[in-house]
C-alpha cells in the first residue's frame, strides 16, 4: 500500500507541476493588440467546439453509466464515470494551456529560437503532465476504492469500466477533433491557396481562425484523450493479468502502477534537460529530455522491480525488469523509425519530393508508396518485443512492456503538444505581419512539430497495439475462469473466421467513415469561404474582415454530426457479433481488428506526415521552391495526406481499444 500511495503523490505531483508551468507561462508577454485578439478568437473557438463535443457525448455517457449500474454495479458505474471525466478534463485543460501559449511563443520568437523553443515546450508538457497525472491517479483511486469496499480476492470489473469511460471520451475526442481540424484546414486552403492564390494563414482568409482552431481540437485535445485512454486500460490489463496469473502475490496489482508513477518522476525530470545547443537544432534539444527520461526510468523500474516482485513465485524478477525495458526500447525505436519516413533530412521524404517534378499523380504514387513501406520496420520491433518480453515473463512479460511504454507518456506527450502551439504562433505571426526575422524562427518550430506530432501518432498506435493484445489475453483469461480448461481460437472453426474477416474490414471502414467525414466537413467550408469572398467585396483589398466565426461555426458542427456513426462502429460490433455468433467470433473479431488497425494506421499517420514534410521541404527553396510544378504537386499530395494523418490514422488507435474494451466488459456475460 505504501507504494500505492507514493503512485498517487506522483500523479498529483504532475498534475500540480503541470498547474505550476501554467502559471509560469501565463505571467509571459503576450505581445501586441492585434496578436492578441487571433489568440482569443483561437481560444473562443477551440472551448467552443470542445463544450459542443462534450455535451454531445455526454448523452452517451450519462446512457452508458445507467446500463453498467444495472448490469455491473454502482461501483463499475461510478469508476466509468471518473474515466470518462478524467478523460476529458485532461483534453481540456491542455487544449486551453496550448490556445493561451501560442501567442507567447509568437513573442517569444522576437528574441530568438531558443526562447520561444522553451515558451512551446513548456505549453506542451502541461498537456504531457496532466495526461500521466490524472491517468495514474485515475486508475489507482478507482484500486484503493474496489480495495476498500470490496475484497481484494473479488473481481476488478470496475477498473475495466474506469477504461472503457475513457475509451468513450478518446475515440470521440480523436474523430471530432481529427473531422474538425482536417476539414477546416482541406477546406481553407483549398479556396486560399488554389483559387484565390493567398498564403497559408492569411487573414484574408475567412477559414484561417476554423484552421488554427483545429491544430488544439486535434492534435492536442485529441492526442491527450488518445494516450489518457491508453495508459489506463493498458495498466488496467497488467493488473487484470496479474490477479489471474499471481492471485496470491498482491504486490503484482500495485507493480504496473508504481511502474507508471516512475515513469512520471522520471518525465518531469526530463523536461529540465530540454535545451537548445550552441548548433541551433530543434530536434536534439526535444530528444536530450526524451533521453534524460529514459536513463531515469531504467533506474528506478530496477529499484521499483527488487522492491515490489522478489519471491513472487512464478517469475524472476531480473526478467521482469528486462520486460520493463523493453517497452522503453520500442518506445526509442519507433521514435527512430517514424523520424527517418518523415523528416525532411531523409531520403522517404524527399523521394516523395522529387516525385513531384512530374505531377500531382507521380507524387500521390510515392506518398502512397512511402505510407505502405512504413508499415514494416515498426512492425517488425513490435514482433520482436512482443517475442522477448513473452518470453521473459509470459503474457505477464508482454503487458508490463507495454505499461514501461506508457510510462513515458508524460514526456513523450509534451514532445507532441509543442507542436500545435509553434503552429499556430507561425499563423499568428503571418496573420499579423511580422517581421522575416520572427517568421524564420516560427518556421522552423513549425516544421519541427510536423515531425513531433508523426512521431506521437507512431508511439500512440505502438502503444494501442501492444494494450490491445494485452486486453485480448484477459479477455480470453475471462473467458477460460468460467469454462473447462484453456479457452482456444481455432481456425478451423467458421465462427472464429467469420470474426476474424469482420474485426479485418472494422478498421477500413472506420477510416473511410472518417475520410468521408473530412470531405464533407471541408465542403461546407470551401462554400462558407467562396460566399464570403463573394459577398464581402473588400476582403481581398484587406479594406473588410472576414466573418471568421461563420466558418468555426460551420465546421463544429459539421464535425460533430459526422464523428457520430464511425465513434459508434467500436461499441456496436463487439456486443453484436458476441451476442449473436458468441465468444469465439467475438475473439475472432479482436483480433482481426488489432492486426489490420496496426497496419492501416501506421500506413496513414507516417505516410500523411511524409506528404506534409515534402512540401515544407520544396517550400525551403528546393526543386523550384514556392509556386513551381513540384510544389503544385506536392500541396495536392499534403491535401491528401493530411486526413490520412490527422483524422482517420491517429482515430484507429482508440478505436482498437474501446473494441477490446468493451468484449472484456461484456465477457462475464458471454457462452
Amino acid at each position: 500500500m505504501s507504494y500505492l500511495n507514493l503512485s498517487i503523490g506522483a500523479g498529483l505531483l504532475a498534475v500540480f507541476y503541470g498547474l505550476f508551468q501554467t502559471w509560469k507561462i501565463l505571467k509571459l508577454p503576450k505581445g501586441t493588440a492585434d496578436m492578441v485578439s487571433i489568440s482569443d478568437a483561437i481560444a473562443e473557438g477551440a472551448s467552443a467546439f470542445l463544450n459542443r463535443q462534450y455535451k454531445t457525448v455526454a448523452i452517451f455517457a450519462v446512457v452508458i453509466f445507467f446500463i453498467l449500474y444495472f448490469t455491473l454495479g454502482l461501483l463499475s458505474a461510478v469508476a466509468f464515470a471518473i474515466g470518462a471525466v478524467c478523460s476529458a478534463v485532461a483534453g481540456f485543460i491542455g487544449m486551453n494551456v496550448a490556445v493561451r501559449a501560442n501567442v507567447r511563443c509568437t513573442e517569444a520568437a522576437k528574441k530568438g529560437l531558443s526562447e520561444a523553443l522553451s515558451v512551446a515546450f513548456a505549453g506542451g508538457s502541461v498537456t504531457g503532465l496532466i495526461v500521466a497525472g490524472l491517468a495514474l491517479l485515475a486508475v489507482s483511486i478507482t484500486y484503493l476504492l474496489i480495495s476498500n469496499l470490496q475484497p481484494l480476492t473479488s473481481n476488478l470489473q470496475p477498473l475495466v469500466a474506469l477504461g472503457f469511460g475513457g475509451s468513450l471520451i478518446s475515440v470521440f475526442a480523436r474523430l471530432g477533433g481529427g473531422i474538425y481540424t482536417k476539414g477546416a484546414d482541406v477546406g481553407t486552403d483549398m479556396v486560399g491557396k488554389i483559387e484565390k492564390g493567398i498564403p497559408e494563414d492569411d487573414p484574408r482568409n475567412p477559414g484561417v481562425i476554423a484552421d488554427l482552431v483545429g491544430d488544439n481540437v486535434g492534435d492536442d485535445a485529441g492526442m491527450a484523450a488518445d494516450l489518457f485512454e491508453t495508459y489506463v486500460v493498458t495498466a488496467v490489463a497488467v493488473m487484470l493479468l496479474a490477479q489471474l496469473m499471481l492471485p496470491m502475490f498482491n504486490n503484482a496489482l500495485i507493480f504496473p502502477i508504481a511502474v507508471g508513477g516512475g515513469g512520471i518522476v522520471s518525465s518531469i525530470l526530463g523536461t529540465f534537460f530540454v535545451r537548445l545547443s550552441s548548433n541551433g537544432k530543434i530536434m536534439p534539444a526535444l530528444y536530450k529530455g526524451l533521453i534524460a527520461t529514459t536513463i531515469f526510468s531504467v533506474l528506478i523500474f530496477y529499484f521499483i522491480t527488487k522492491t515490489l516482485m522478489d519471491g513472487n513465485g512464478l517469475y524472476e524478477s531480473i526478467n521482469l525488469y528486462i520486460a520493463a525495458l523493453i517497452g522503453i526500447a520500442v518506445t526509442v525505436g519507433m521514435v527512430a523509425i517514424t523520424e527517418y519516413f518523415t523528416s525532411k533530412n531523409y531520403s522517404p521524404v524527399k523521394s516523395i519530393a522529387y516525385a513531384g517534378n512530374t505531377g500531382h499523380g507521380t507524387n500521390i504514387i510515392a506518398g502512397l508508396a512511402i505510407s505502405m513501406k512504413s508499415t514494416f520496420p515498426p512492425i517488425l520491433l513490435i514482433a520482436g518485443a512482443i517475442f522477448s518480453s513473452y518470453f521473459l515473463a509470459g503474457l505477464y512479460g508482454v503487458a508490463l512492456s507495454a505499461m514501461s511504454m506508457l510510462s513515458l507518456t508524460g514526456i513523450v506527450v509534451a514532445i507532441d503538444a509543442f507542436g500545435p502551439i509553434t503552429d499556430n504562433a507561425g499563423g499568428i505571426a503571418e496573420m499579423t505581419h511580422q517581421s522575416e526575422k520572427v517568421r524564420k524562427v516560427t518556421d522552423a518550430l513549425d516544421a519541427v512539430g510536423n515531425t513531433t506530432k508523426a512521431v506521437t501518432k507512431a508511439y500512440a498506435i505502438a502503444s494501442a497495439g501492444l494494450a490491445a493484445l494485452v486486453l485480448f489475453a484477459s479477455y480470453t483469461q475471462e473467458l477460460s475462469k468460467s469454462t473447462t480448461g484453456q479457452l482456444s481460437f481455432s481456425l478451423s472453426d467458421p465462427k472464429v473466421l467469420i470474426g476474424l474477416l469482420i474485426g479485418a474490414s472494422l478498421p477500413y471502414l472506420f477510416g473511410a467513415l472518417a475520410m468521408e467525414a473530412v470531405g464533407k466537413a471541408a465542403e461546407e467550408v470551401v462554400l462558407e469561404v467562396r460566399r464570403q469572398f463573394r459577398e464581402i467585396k473588400g476582403i481581398m483589398e484587406g479594406k473588410e474582415k472576414p466573418q471568421y466565426g461563420q466558418a468555426v461555426d460551420i465546421v463544429t458542427q459539421a464535425a460533430i454530426r459526422e464523428m457520430i456513426l464511425p465513434a459508434s462502429l467500436p461499441v456496436i460490433t463487439p456486443i453484436l457479433v458476441g451476442f449473436l455468433l458468441g465468444s469465439a467470433a467475438l475473439g475472432g473479431v479482436l483480433v482481426g481488428t488489432i492486426i489490420t488497425g496496426l497496419f492501416v494506421a501506421i500506413s496513414m499517420t507516417t505516410g500523411g506526415a511524409a506528404w506534409d514534410n515534402a512540401k515544407k521541404y520544396i517550400e525551403e527553396g528546393n526543386l523550384g521552391g514556392k509556386g513551381g510544378s513540384a510544389h503544385q504537386a506536392a500541396v495536392t499530395g499534403d491535401t491528401v495526406g493530411d486526413p490520412y494523418k490527422d483524422t482517420a490514422g491517429p482515430a484507429i488507435n482508440p478505436m482498437i481499444k474501446v473494441a477490446n474494451i468493451v468484449a472484456l466488459l461484456i465477457a462475464p456475460f458471454l457462452k
